[in-house]
């Protein structure tokens, strides 16, 4: 009986396999070759499922963002407090681990690589995802009156951008713990402290 192919695990699997030859070898060692190698496929087996470089490539940066929104979907499900929830939220974009850390390293040195190509920008939906938290935290009613929320979508994605990157270039001073005090405190300046309980 022919063995069974799981087209999607595969494709996942070299997806994979790209974020690792980046990590090892940045954008200038990531070849359909060493991609193929690294995935233990040949190079007929990888060009079945992606026609070239820039569509393997496209499909891994997705495969990044979709691993972070599946992680603040299930979230989003728990019946947590809004500030808590959000917090949770928040945690799973900012690199708090070592496979987060890695997902990181990944994009910055692909939107890098993007921008030096002059390939227009990538909407990492991050931004959208700060606007998102803000109005949810104003339908639930905890944040203080007179909040513009358009300005602290802004701000918020500036922290979170910035907090990204120093955990990525000082792991000793940004750890897990200072990132989640930091984000914490962000959001008691900005919420009323009287959470309803409600998701």
């Amino acid at each position: 009986m022919p063995k069974l192919v799981d087209h999607q695990k595969r494709k996942e699997q070299i997806a994979r396999a790209t974020w690792r030859v980046i990590l090892k070898q940045g954008m200038e060692g990531t070849t359909v070759r060493n991609i193929a190698k690294e995935a233990n496929l040949s190079l007929g087996s990888l060009r079945h499922y992606f026609s070239s470089q820039d569509d393997l490539l496209a499909y891994a940066m997705e495969l990044v963002k979709e691993q972070a929104e599946r992680r603040i979907v299930s979230i989003a499900s728990q019946d947590l407090p809004p500030q808590e929830k959000v917090l949770k939220m928040l945690l799973e974009i900012v690199p708090t681990n070592d496979e987060k850390m890695a997902e990181m390293e990944v994009w910055l040195t692909f939107t890098a690589h993007h921008k030096h190509k002059n390939q227009g920008p990538i909407d990492d939906g991050i931004f959208s995802g700060m606007k998102k938290i803000m109005l949810y935290l104003e339908n639930e009613n905890v944040l203080k009156e007179k909040i513009n929320t358009d300005l602290e979508s802004e701000k918020l994605y500036a922290l979170i951008d910035g907090l990204a990157l120093h955990a990525m270039f000082d792991r000793d001073r940004v750890t897990s713990d200072r990132i989640e005090a930091v984000i914490r405190d962000y959001l008691q300046s900005i919420c009323s402290g009287q959470e309803n309980g409600t998701s």
